[in-house]
């Protein structure tokens, strides 16, 4: 096989990152754009070792699965991966791949675990960061291309929630009228790099304005424009990054209009959300999650809990209602601002928050006497540290739940969970991303 040669191959299976898994001679051909059963012409575009990575030229079979993507930009943003198939062929091949990773790379045979999705898989994303580029007159402001840096122009996200729509296009309608020029990534000129929007179920709306540079020209002139654009715009925040990085914010932040925060309703508590809080993206498909994640906890009103990695509080306050206390631990300064803010908004006290690692803090903890009934995981998508096992396993709680977007990490670590006498019981799949390879996937593990 080599570069640049066209052969037809046949899809027989969907990839981690939802690309088509072809075969020839034995090696396995990455396709994107493939669905199971389709044959199709394909240009071999890198070859390595043990397998390769083409382009589809042409079909020859259509699967009943294909669909005609709902939106115009499908394949050349790099947003969604699935809307070339139908979303719930999307799910079933998401839950596929949970289970393989178990088995492969745990060793673990996780029947297929149950997977919720959405009845309306669009208008979701509560939080969107959206790149600036291109010149003056001819201002480009979208979504990176698949694996570049290169601005996919977007006018309408249909998996954004619809407040962030009308931001983005009052923001572009001010930049052309103020005469700013967008941010230029090779030069590291031009002032607009960014535009973050948070939106919560009541389309209020907070703008944060990533600059290169110290001050804003027109701040006025903006805030009435996102005013005029925008019915629920609530709060806007400047946001200072000159510094020649991928890293979308700075770190000072300047508010420019109204409210400090916005503030979203999760399964009966209110949380707030400042410009650099955490908050799942998907709300409706949080609240699924948390609950699951609490039906495998089953707390009760004697226990005790470690929350880790426990972001700005949710999982943490949300068992403080079912249990006598519990603790979470969090590296991030800011969200232990916010998770400590949260419990007092919701008038939660039996629950603390320690800012620090996982690694350091828990395995001092376990090793002073620190048993909990019950640990949440919720870690990035790195995954646990062996440290990190090691301290769970010490403090002995007698169910453990863990929540990744990972599953191949959380797979290799149920391994060495299970080297340390826990096995996984149950586990639930949550579709928080919809027409992406991402999921949310929750193990309880328990004493074998």
């Amino acid at each position: 096989m080599q570069k640049n040669s066209m052969i037809t191959l046949t899809c027989g299976g969907i990839g981690q990152d939802m690309e088509g898994v072809c075969r020839s001679d034995g090696m396995a051909v990455f396709v994107k754009g493939m669905l199971p059963g389709e044959t199709g012409r394909i240009v071999i575009t890198k070859v390595h070792r043990s397998f390769a990575f083409g382009r589809l030229q042409s079909l020859e079979t259509r699967s009943v699965h294909r669909q005609e993507p709902p939106c115009p930009y499908a394949g050349r943003c790099g947003g969604c991966a699935c809307q070339h198939m139908t979303y719930a062929f999307g799910l079933e091949a998401k839950r596929q791949n949970v289970a393989d990773c178990f088995m492969r790379i745990g060793g673990i045979h996780l029947p297929l675990p149950d997977i919720a999705g959405m009845e309306q898989p669009f208008h979701y994303r509560n939080k969107t960061a959206l790149p600036v580029g291109g010149t003056v007159g001819n201002i480009r402001m979208g979504f990176f291309a698949p694996r570049s840096h290169d601005i996919i122009p977007v006018d309408r996200c249909l998996i954004s929630m619809e407040p962030a729509n009308h931001l983005q296009t009052a923001l572009m309608q001010w930049m052309v009228s103020a005469n700013i020029p967008p941010y230029d990534e090779k030069t590291h000129t031009g002032l607009i790099r960014h535009l973050v929007t948070r939106v919560n179920r009541r389309n209020e709306a907070m703008a944060t304005l990533v600059v290169n540079g110290p001050s804003l020209p027109d701040a006025d002139g903006l805030v009435q424009t996102f005013i005029q654009a925008c019915p629920g715009f609530r709060s806007a925040y400047l946001n200072i990054n000159e510094s020649r990085t991928n890293v979308i914010f700075g770190d000072v932040f300047r508010p420019l209009y109204g409210k400090d925060a916005i503030e979203e309703r999760l399964c009966g508590l209110v949380f707030r959300i400042s410009p650099s809080s955490f908050f799942q993206v998907n709300t409706s498909q949080a609240e699924v999650l948390y609950r699951t994640v609490l039906a495998f906890a089953r707390p009760g009103e004697s226990d005790t809990a470690a929350d880790i990695y426990c972001g700005a509080g949710a999982i943490t306050l949300l068992m403080a209602q079912n249990l006598s206390s519990v603790l979470g631990i969090e590296e991030n300064a800011q969200a232990v601002l916010d998770a400590r803010a949260n419990a007092l908004a919701n008038g939660i006290a039996n629950a603390s928050f320690y800012q620090g690692t996982a690694e350091y803090l828990l395995p001092r903890m376990a090793a002073e006497g620190y048993h909990p009934d019950i640990v949440t995981l919720d870690p990035p998508r790195k995954g646990l540290s062996p440290a990190v096992i090691d301290a769970v396993a010490l403090a002995a709680p007698s169910r453990v739940v863990y929540v990744a977007c990972d599953a191949a990490t959380q797979a290799r670590d149920a391994k060495l969970f299970a080297a340390r006498g826990y096995r996984v019981t149950r586990s639930m799949c949550v579709d928080m991303f919809c027409w992406t390879g991402g999921i949310e996937h929750v193990i309880l593990l328990e004493p074998a």
